[in-house]
């Protein structure tokens, strides 16, 4: 029997992947971390199905529930939100269930970042402003920073930023990033990209904290700071110009 990992994406029940829906829907045992996944999706599971939130569970229990699901002989549904490779806790998992030899499957998901990113209607990277993403994290009581993994490292290279899990660090993150970035270089906060209470707020990095302290947001928030969010008279990419000549295009030289 095999433990199904599944990226249920950033909270909209419709950005999962048809694999995803389909493990869902074939599954005895459904495990979800019900704080994060959308509800809707637990449609998908099969009438009957053994449903369980695990919200407040340990690890411990909850690989007990995937080995008492094993030695009955059914298959099991994990379902994290956004996706599976970044601040999911999978690693820990998928460690246990190897010491325990029971198989598993990773099915990947919509990641936030991405979803917001399509709530701002923005590319991330654009020609000649900025080429590279980042998706970072402040330290919090979860887990600490490594100690050369910090904002101002990443902001030396001018990069976008994606900070996750970091809503409640917002007045020290626009404080730590002003001066390379410049406190006018915007900024965006999306809560809860996707769903249907999705708020975005655009500002700077000298104007963020008191525009997001007008109506406080406490969790499940994106912030994207870069020149990206703001600029308008960038180069056209290379990719779609009539001139450029590539494998593909197949146009006389």
């Amino acid at each position: 029997m095999t433990v199904h990992f599944i990226g249920a994406g950033p909270g909209a029940a419709d950005l999962i992947t048809v694999r995803g829906r389909d493990l869902i829907a074939r599954a005895p045992v459904c495990l979800y971390a019900g704080s994060l996944v959308s509800k809707a999706l637990l449609g998908h599971c099969p009438r009957g199905a053994r449903i369980v939130d695990t919200a407040p569970m340990s690890l411990d229990e909850i690989v007990a529930e995937c080995q008492q699901a094993t030695d009955a002989g059914h298959d099991v549904v994990r379902l994290h939100s956004g996706d599976l490779s970044i601040w999911s806790a999978l690693g820990e998992q998928l460690r246990r269930l190897d010491e325990a030899g029971i198989p598993y499957t990773i099915t990947p998901g919509v990641p936030a970042f991405a979803a917001a990113a399509a709530a701002l209607g923005q590319e991330l990277t654009l020609p000649e402003v900025a080429q590279t993403l980042v998706l970072t994290r402040t330290s919090g009581r979860a887990s600490a920073m490594p100690s050369g993994e910090t904002l101002e490292a990443y902001a030396a290279t001018g990069a976008t930023l994606a900070i996750h899990l970091s809503i409640h660090a917002l007045d020290k993150i626009a404080a730590d990033l002003a001066p390379h970035y410049g406190a006018d270089c915007p900024v965006a906060v999306v809560y809860r990209a996707s769903w249907p209470e999705e708020r975005v707020i655009r500002a700077t990095l000298g104007t963020i904290a008191a525009e997001v302290a007008k109506s406080p947001i406490e969790r499940t928030a994106l912030i994207l700071v870069g020149k990206v969010l703001g600029a308008k008279t960038f180069r056209d990419s290379a990719l779609y110009d009539a001139a450029y000549q590539r494998r593909f295009r197949g146009r006389d030289t």
